[in-house]
């Protein structure tokens, strides 16, 4: 989208030529981007007839005056500024949660149940009726089981009963909400491949039955405009009362989130931004107008860091590392908040002006993967071992290979990048900042890197391996 802002003239006023040339970059931007069709249309036809004669303000050019009325009118399309909350009618408020199979519903059901007891004190009962998929019903139980250790057990699954049919495991986990004075029912509802009459008259049946406050379609992002589809379908059959963008983490450019609200009606209220149980955020329109735009969402980002990271922990570390005390105990802990962050896609959307970045990096990203095998390699490892991996000779190679499944090769590229950012972390500490590439050899790697020229990277970090 940056460059459709880029060719507008500088006028006192913004000429129809201006704005035509714009929105036709624009909705090539947004096709694709996979916005629905039908919404691009609207979205053009709306920009330029709030752009054509608009006058151009001192200080601010024709290209910035432009964008503002695109970003207005993208926030308007994404459901307002305001943020949807979820309607809590009196206890036991129920959600009913939709979708096809593989959309992430089972996930999301935890990750709500979390968020109500963490955000609100909730206590929540989950209850699968998905009867279809081959250990639904066992996952949706450990993910219950997490989020109460989280939450002081504050969250329960229905116990698991052989041979119920989904309208008889509604019955019995209403009766067990009412009865035991839960907050919140959830009803995590069976998925298929695809839209047919027998899980549409299945969910219908159960919303009957349950009388939901809210109907939560989870949809999988990556989808683009079938997921707009898939949420008309639903949206048809039974009245849906918002919608969870799942997978939101990954690649996919905002087209199903802007396709949504106008195909289906339905606000987006959540947005699914990884595996975790935290990893579920208010959806807010105007922060995602930024991120389709490229002007990111440091306030996501800032909220993201706040949540999932453990602040005192990581003051720990900082103090050890000035202190020149790194060792691999405090290393195992980065690599824990990290992955807390989620996916290093998801962080650079959010970065004001990384959209670029982000593209060029494309499906050569950096690819983290690396780091879990780190963590098993090291939590392999005695706390000896850890605290001064000095005396990790060839035997206890051997141990810790074995121990953690890898290669006697792997243990040693560990140690010896850990070796190298401990090298660094010193020369830092004598010298200052300026010693931080120590001259020559440490600025020639570390050009080669920046130029991509596959050299040695930074000798004193471990080089991201391409995908």
């Amino acid at each position: 989208m940056s460059s459709v802002f880029e060719g507008v003239s500088r006028g006192g006023k913004l000429s129809e030529a201006d704005v035509k040339q714009a929105m036709r970059e624009a909705r090539l931007a947004m096709l694709e981007a996979d916005v629905a069709l039908p919404v691009v249309r609207d979205f053009v036809s709306k920009v330029r007839e709030r752009a054509v004669g608009e006058e151009v303000a001192e200080g601010v050019s024709a290209g910035q005056t432009v964008a503002k009325i695109i970003n207005d009118t993208l926030v308007e399309l994404l459901g307002g500024a305001d943020a949807h909350a979820l309607n809590m009618g009196s206890p036991p408020s129920v959600i009913l949660m939709a979708g096809l199979q593989g959309a992430g519903k089972t996930t999301t059901a935890g990750k709500l149940a979390h968020r109500l007891a963490q955000k609100e004190n909730k206590r929540t009962l989950l209850a699968s009726l998905d009867v279809y998929r081959p250990a639904a019903q066992l996952q949706l139980t450990r993910l219950a089981e997490q989020a109460s250790l989280k939450n002081g057990g504050k969250v329960e699954a229905l116990p698991i009963v052989e041979g119920e049919k989904p309208a008889q495991i509604t019955k019995r986990a209403l009766d067990k909400a009412k009865r035991e004075g839960f907050d919140v029912l959830i009803l995590d509802t069976a998925g298929r491949l695809s839209i047919d009459e027998a899980l549409m008259a299945e969910i219908k049946e159960i919303s009957e039955l349950s009388s939901p406050q809210e109907t939560l379609l989870v949809v999988d992002a990556m989808t683009g405009q079938d997921a707009a589809n898939t949420a008309k379908a639903f949206h048809d059959a039974i009245h849906l009362t918002g919608v969870v963008l799942s997978r939101m983490d990954g690649d996919a450019r905002g087209g199903a989130a802007l396709s949504m609200k106008e195909v289906s009606g339905a606000p987006i209220k959540f947005l699914g931004m990884g595996e975790k149980l935290e990893a579920l955020e208010v959806f807010h329109a105007d922060r995602m107008a930024g991120r389709i735009l490229g002007l990111g969402d440091v306030a996501g980002l800032v909220e993201t860091v706040e949540e999932r990271l453990d602040q005192e922990e990581g003051e720990r570390v900082a103090k050890r590392m000035a202190a020149g005390e790194f060792d691999l105990e405090d290393y195992l802990s980065q690599i824990k908040q990290i992955s807390r962050l989620g996916s290093i896609s998801g962080i650079l959307g959010m970065l004001p002006g990384m959209g670029k970045l982000k593209e060029m990096v494309g499906d050569k990203g950096m690819d983290t993967s690396f780091l879990k095998k780190h963590e098993v390699i090291i939590s392999s490892m005695t706390r000896q071992e850890r605290k001064n991996p000095d005396i990790i000779k060839a035997s206890r190679k051997k141990r810790i290979a074995k121990g953690s499944g890898v290669d006697v090769a792997a243990v040693n590229r560990l140690l010896k990048q850990f070796a190298e950012m401990s090298k660094m972390m010193k020369r830092v500490r004598k010298m200052g900042m300026a010693g931080l590439f120590g001259g020559g050899r440490d600025m020639a790697a570390m050009g080669k890197m920046l130029a991509g020229k596959g050299g040695e990277g930074m000798p004193q970090m471990p080089n991201f391996p391409q995908k």
